[in-house]
């Protein structure tokens, strides 16, 4: 019995412990978005679409406007080297999409052709006239296109940046399947890390300065090295530094990451349902088109890229060389001249 009683109150000392642990994560989370909250209010301002409130930020005067729409897990934020500059020349508006940055979450299914209503009645209601000229990075891409199908005659262009290859998520390879699941995991874990104020802690102490820590949380939550906190910092990193707390507060949040994963869960029905689109070979024949492809893209995506800009008429494409997926941060200039070229061609 005394054996059985040490065992016991070491067992409630530990659940105690983890329960203490637990309830301090949970407050400390709290009282941290409430002062981002209050540090960090929205660029722009909050549109309710009927489902949703989404994030829309405008800036600039000028015709034709210019349409951000961001990667599958970014936000309007990604924009911050491109959008003030056409902002010079034309109007231009960029929005968080459903859970993401400063949007609320929405309840609604994912699908293309949802994602593409929300972001029209997200112009529409912030007043952005018609045509417009559509900038998409990566997984947007697949948005723009759904848009332009289902409203060709509201799209004045496309600038499409380095976007995600249809035929290769629409019918994902076991090796995809597998990345695309591990993903999911990662983000739904990363919710509930970020509810008990791990993600919070570990972002704080990486961006004082502290190394070991953070990885070693990262480690523990993704089952392997920091190397996907590595890549994600490195491209925050080259956003102005005055961004980097608010994307940092971004992070924070648990809905960040479930949004992501509910955006992740649904690619493959996202890329299927665009790549059916496009093999009808009536999407997007009339419509001005620039691909920016990185030169880091893979055969398959250069192939894909060069076969979407031959499915216009008035297509283009250039390959960016010593280009990373994000062409946005890596050579923003690039991306400027495409979209300032489109502008002038439809004023």
């Amino acid at each position: 019995m005394g054996h059985l009683g040490l065992t016991l109150n070491l067992f409630l000392a530990a659940l105690g412990t983890a329960a203490l642990l637990v309830l301090a994560g949970t407050i400390y989370q709290r009282v941290g978005r409430s002062n981002d909250a209050r540090r960090f209010p929205p660029f722009g301002c909050l549109i309710d679409i009927g489902g949703a409130s989404l994030h829309v930020y405008t800036i600039g005067e000028g015709t034709p406007p210019v349409v951000f729409e961001a990667g599958i897990a970014a936000t309007s934020l990604s924009w911050q080297l491109v959008q003030p500059e056409i902002a010079k020349f034309t109007r231009t508006a960029s929005y968080d999409r459903a859970g993401l940055g400063w949007s609320g979450a929405s309840l609604q299914p994912v699908t293309v052709w949802h994602l593409a209503d929300e972001l029209r009645a997200a112009m529409n209601r912030a007043d952005i006239q018609k045509p417009r000229i559509l900038v998409a990075h990566s997984y947007g891409a697949l948005v723009a296109i759904a848009y332009a199908v289902r409203h060709p005659s509201e799209i004045a262009g496309m600038v499409l940046v380095d976007p995600v290859a249809a035929c290769e998520w629409g019918e994902p390879s076991e090796s995809h399947l597998k990345t695309l699941r591990r993903g999911i995991l990662l983000s739904r874990r990363g919710a509930l890390l970020a509810r008990l104020g791990v993600v919070r802690l570990a972002l704080s102490l990486l961006s004082a300065g502290s190394q070991r820590l953070p990885k070693m949380i990262a480690r523990a939550s993704s089952g392997r090295s920091a190397a996907i906190t590595d890549q994600l910092v490195g491209q925050v990193s080259k956003l102005p530094r005055e961004l980097w707390p608010i994307i940092q507060s971004h992070w924070c949040d648990p809905k960040c990451f479930e949004g992501m994963a509910r955006y992740l869960e649904a690619l493959p029905q996202c890329a299927a349902a665009v790549a059916q689109e496009l093999s009808l070979g009536e999407a997007l024949r009339d419509v001005p088109l620039t691909v920016l492809s990185a030169g880091s893209a893979s055969p398959i995506q250069r192939a894909e890229h060069e076969t979407l800009a031959r499915r216009s008429s008035r297509g283009q494409i250039e390959v960016l060389s010593g280009s990373g997926h994000w062409i946005q941060v890596d050579r923003p200039a690039a991306v400027i001249q495409a979209i300032r070229t489109m502008v002038t061609t439809m004023a």
